[in-house]
């Protein structure tokens, strides 16, 4: 045996997880220089609990990353002072990742991030919300449903007025029958609204004297849902969450006004967790007969499902999928984000009744569109395509879902999806990622900043892809890598 044999006899190799990055995450770098490629995260040194290793990536934060240790701790990383609220969410952390500190010895096994908000759910069941103070519940807990289109809330034992908010005329009167939407006049429209809301924004930053803490929540607070009640999932929305329990119910909070939580009317504001009716009012979780609301919000009609299984939210819609398979959405619909063939807000969660064929077993959503994984590996996109984010290779919106037949796609089970704000990224069952969309910041990883139609292949090389989870502008990867260590 010689000495390079001998030295291969003594180590053998091991695999460990590992994370990479890429797009723009403005605190890794002195230059804030988008990272085109994907690029390995360093785990902190020192993390109580003798973290060696990663568990998962989390998607959301708008200028920040989240992902979790292998010992159960909340690991951030990647904003800057400059970046205002998503530095103060992300608990300062910049360049180097650093553990959240959450007040509780319990592991952290999800969690997400909106635009300045993030939740975290531990292996307790328990929950705990920090950042924008309207994500942050308040007050007593409300269990009940919703009853002709309105509910009472109590904030702290006084009653308080909700607030209502009304959808623009243009908005309120645009209604495609044909499955599209006008490019120019979709960018447009969005353009508009995202400037109005700016500003909007911006005049009450600026009218108030107040310090950001009047904003803001710094501290962890624990979301209590009741005696009994074990959150097993997180999804959080530019301003509002979703969370599912494990009896498959779907609780919701702070911005609806439009209808991105559910309850039946324009609430402006939800302070406290309110459970979302998605199956009928007279089911019980998952010991419920099969009901859940399909087609016009005027129809009661009956299809699959007694129970939700998966959550996601989009920047002011929100998506959720049953035990059988089910996709039912809610919310902003100005692009068809809702797939419910027109562009109409939601109000209520609706069965998208285009997929009562297909058996929908993933989910998630972008600011403005909506990706679904089918059980067959199949990708159904719909919503607004601004920018490619629906992966159709066409430029117009689609109000109804839409299957990928992209060539890259062709023989390919896909098993995994995340989406950014606007672009999209899916995992096959053989270890590709593909992504496309919006580009500006390299968060497809395709070492450019060109935007994608069509799906496109994400080189890796080294290691083999778990888990994918994007941010508003970046992407993050769990993979398995292989390590050398001593027998």
């Amino acid at each position: 045996m010689n000495g390079n044999e001998s030295e291969k006899a003594m180590v053998e190799e091991c695999k460990e997880m590992a994370v990479y990055m890429w797009g723009y995450l403005p605190g890794t770098s002195p230059e804030k220089s988008p990272i085109l490629s994907p690029v390995p995260v360093r785990l902190p040194d020192l993390v109580e609990g003798g973290a060696r290793s990663w568990k998962d990536v989390c998607g959301g934060g708008c200028g920040f990353a989240m992902a979790i240790s292998d010992c159960g701790k909340l690991i951030t990383w990647g904003s800057t002072d400059e970046e205002g609220q998503s530095y103060v969410t992300s608990g300062k952390h910049g360049e180097k990742p650093e553990p959240f500190p959450l007040p509780t010895e319990a592991s952290v096994v999800k969690g997400a991030a909106g635009w300045a908000h993030c939740v975290a759910v531990t292996d307790t069941g328990e929950m705990y919300t920090w950042g924008w103070k309207e994500c942050v519940p308040l007050g007593k807990l409300t269990l009940d449903l919703v009853t002709g289109g309105s509910f009472q809330k109590e904030i702290g034992g006084k009653q308080s007025t909700i607030q209502t908010e009304q959808v623009s005329p243009k908005s309120r009167d645009l209604n495609v029958g044909s499955g599209t939407v006008p490019q120019t006049e979709n960018r447009k429209t969005g353009e508009e609204i995202a400037k109005r809301r700016r500003i909007s924004a911006a005049k009450e930053e600026h009218e108030s004297s107040a310090s950001g803490e009047e904003y803001f929540t710094l501290s962890p607070c624990l979301v209590n849902l009741g005696p009994g009640v074990r959150i097993t999932s997180v999804a959080a929305g530019g301003r509002h969450t979703l969370a599912l329990s494990d009896m498959g119910q779907v609780w919701g909070w702070g911005y609806g006004g439009e209808g991105q939580l559910g309850l039946g009317s324009r609430i402006k504001m939800v302070s406290t967790p309110h459970l979302i009716p998605c199956i009928e009012q007279n089911t019980t979780g998952k010991d419920a007969p099969p009901a859940v609301r399909q087609g016009s919000l005027n129809s009661q009609v009956q299809a699959a499902g007694s129970y939700v299984k998966e959550i996601a939210c989009g920047g002011r819609h929100s998506a959720v999928i049953t035990d059988a398979g089910a996709v039912l959405t809610f919310g902003w619909g100005l692009y068809g984000q809702c797939g419910q063939g027109s562009t109409t807000d939601l109000l209520r969660p609706t069965s998208v009744s285009s997929l009562s064929g297909v058996q929908v077993v993933g989910l998630a959503a972008g600011l403005w569109h909506t990706v679904c994984i089918a059980g067959d590996g199949e990708v159904y996109t719909f919503g607004g395509n601004q920018f490619g984010q629906l992966g159709t290779g066409a430029e117009q919106a689609e109000t109804t879902p839409k299957r990928l037949d992209a060539a890259v796609l062709e023989g390919k089970h896909v098993k995994k999806v995340s989406c950014g704000a606007r672009h999209s990224t899916i995992l096959t069952d053989d270890g590709q990622l593909f992504s496309w969309g919006w580009n500006k910041y390299g968060q497809l990883g395709l070492g450019d900043t060109i935007d994608r139609s069509i799906p496109a292949l994400v080189p890796i090389d080294g290691c083999v892809p778990i888990n994918i989870a994007c941010g508003w502008w970046h992407t993050l990867m769990l993979a398995e890598t292989p390590v050398l260590e001593p027998k």
